[in-house]
């Protein structure tokens, strides 16, 4: 079975997330949003400045609750690894984080599929959707985490740039932990955006009928 390889996941989930925040700032850009993003940015941010601590980067600027959130650091002590994974912290922080709130706050009320691999991928991603029901409150709660830090798991462009030479290496690299993480993220920026096509139907059938 193809599990894929480190680079082609990283390329992956940053296309998508890319995706993602275009069309929630192309349809969805309502003062509202943005507080439901500051959410998604603190834990990216978050997770790029403790990738930076455990890599000995040190921090010259960490802000979240503006308009473009940002960590600014130097080199980490570990060489070249550190900074890949500074990089693609925010998929660790954002998965990790959404496990802990799962087991421990709504005590695994919500099971994950197995993403093991790219081809039982949509047919775990449908287990993963048909789970989803509005009408518990802990569903309504996991959508609100799957909006915001499904939306800002990926790595930004910035991110990649930093990176990207050992991005082209990780192309031929396997790694099947990796696979399972990163079809997890993907999964979850795919809910990301089709919650958000949902919102955009429902806005543009209220704009509609206001009028």
């Amino acid at each position: 079975m193809y599990e894929g390889t480190i680079g082609t996941m990283i390329i992956a989930i940053s296309i998508l997330g890319y995706i993602s925040n275009w069309i929630n700032w192309r349809f969805l850009n309502y003062k509202i949003n943005y507080f439901l993003f500051y959410f998604g940015a603190f834990i990216h941010e978050t997770s790029h400045a403790i990738f930076c601590i455990l890599t000995g980067a040190k921090i010259s600027e960490y802000k979240v609750f503006v308009r473009q959130p940002r960590v600014v650091y130097s080199n980490p002590k570990i060489p070249i690894i550190g900074n890949l994974l500074i990089s693609i912290a925010p998929m660790f922080g954002g998965l990790l984080f959404l496990f802990l709130v799962n087991k421990y706050f709504l005590a695994n009320h919500f099971i994950m599929p197995d993403f093991t691999n790219w081809q039982l991928f949509f047919e775990d991603f449908i287990k993963l959707i048909k789970q989803i029901d509005v009408t518990k409150w802990q569903h309504l709660i996991l959508i609100f985490l799957f909006l915001n830090i499904g939306a800002t798991i990926g790595s930004s462009l910035q991110d990649l740039k930093n990176v990207w030479v050992l991005i082209l290496i990780l192309l031929f690299i396997p790694w099947a932990l990796f696979t399972h993480l990163g079809l997890l993220a993907l999964a979850l920026i795919l809910v990301n955006i089709i919650f958000q096509i949902i919102l955009i139907i429902i806005i543009s059938i209220v704009k509609l009928f206001w009028k």
